[in-house]
């Protein structure tokens, strides 16, 4: 079957610099932000801007890396499916072997596996260096199946994705152990800081964060999640990079932080689905290519896409801070898309 390829645009421009502090190395970065809605833009540039006030910037850190797949096998009976169970635990050492032959980087992190009646189903966590990992992981997943049905003669297979992974659906499991790369950001930001660029207080944002993200959220049925609004400058980043723009599904999932520290603010995301590559379909376009370069993610880097998560996390954070600061005043954020979008006035970035 023939596919006939035509062009999408879709508006780009870069923001920054944006102060960071990353594996103990402070500096500055640039992100590229692919969006209709121009706002974010501007918006995330006066978190930059915040950013600069900080002695150390915005932290970052990516806490771990695991991408996941799970499987679906069929017992005769219960006890068949539990003693299969029993079997996987006991033989994690030949399935961390067999994961590994499918590709040099595919390393098992977990493997977990939950009953329903005679069903079982296979949770498997795999490190994918600067892959996303989607291909990798299920190709990871097949040789585990055959490994385990030759051991288990009374399994069968039912499917090499059970909706445990969880694979572009929002889950609980997944805030919980993460898919893909965990990464969280923190900020300090002073008083005068919040009145003069933010034009707000530290207690204004601090009571925000409770009544909106958090009781808001938990009023509203919000699963493992508590923030304004993570997946605006999550997409930008992903279009603007190459990736698989359903992931955002689960990347929206998070929770914002907010605290005194002394008279000052503490701020911070907190981002456990971060899906991303610097190798693989669509980072080989021109474009995207562009991108990742300007943002020093090299694919010859072992941990480039280790490095795209953290900076993803420091534009999610500038992006934040700077709409719950608007939130906080009557009127703010409605102005100011009615400048932005229908005055056409200058974003303050750099169009790409």
């Amino acid at each position: 079957m023939k596919f006939e390829e035509s062009e999408t645009i879709i508006p780009t421009s870069t923001v920054g610099p944006i102060k960071i502090n990353y594996e103990g190395r402070g500096g500055q970065c640039s992100v590229p932000l692919a969006t209709f809605e121009t706002p974010l833009w501007a918006s995330t540039k006066r978190g930059a801007l915040v950013s600069q006030t900080a002695s150390d910037g915005i932290n970052l850190h990516v806490i771990d890396d695991v991408m996941t797949r799970s499987v679906i096998l069929e017992a005769e009976s219960l006890r068949d499916a539990l003693q299969c169970q029993s079997r996987i635990k006991d033989n994690e050492k030949n399935i961390a072997d067999a994961v590994r032959k499918t590709g040099k980087f595919a390393i098992l992190k977990s493997i977990s596996a939950e009953n329903v009646g005679r069903l079982l189903y296979i949770r498997i966590g795999i490190e994918t260096g600067n892959a996303s990992g989607h291909n990798m992981v299920t190709r990871a997943a097949d040789a585990v199946i055959d490994l385990i049905l030759s051991e288990c003669k009374n399994m069968k297979y039912v499917s090499v994705s059970g909706n445990y992974c969880v694979d572009k659906k929002v889950s609980a499991i997944n805030g919980i152990l993460g898919r893909g790369k965990r990464a969280s950001a923190e900020l300090i930001v002073s008083r005068d800081t919040c009145r003069r660029i933010l034009k707000t207080t530290p207690e204004k944002i601090i009571d925000l964060n409770v009544k909106k993200n958090l009781i808001g959220s938990t009023l509203a049925g919000g699963v493992r999640s508590a923030n304004s609004h993570y997946a605006n400058a999550v997409l930008a980043v992903y279009l603007a990079t190459g990736q698989d723009a359903a992931n955002i599904i689960e990347a929206s999932q998070g929770i914002t932080f907010a605290d005194r520290f002394g008279d000052d603010l503490y701020f911070s995301v907190n981002l456990p689905n971060i899906i991303v590559g610097t190798v693989g379909n669509g980072k080989n376009l021109p474009f995207a290519i562009k991108n990742l370069t300007q943002m020093g993610c090299f694919p010859e880097d072992p941990n480039s896409a280790k490095r795209l998560a953290a900076l993803i996390a420091a534009a999610v954070l500038c992006s934040e801070l700077s709409l719950m600061a608007a939130l906080t005043n009557p009127g703010e954020l409605m102005q100011s898309h009615l400048r932005l979008e229908r005055g056409k006035i200058d974003c303050g970035a750099s169009r790409n």
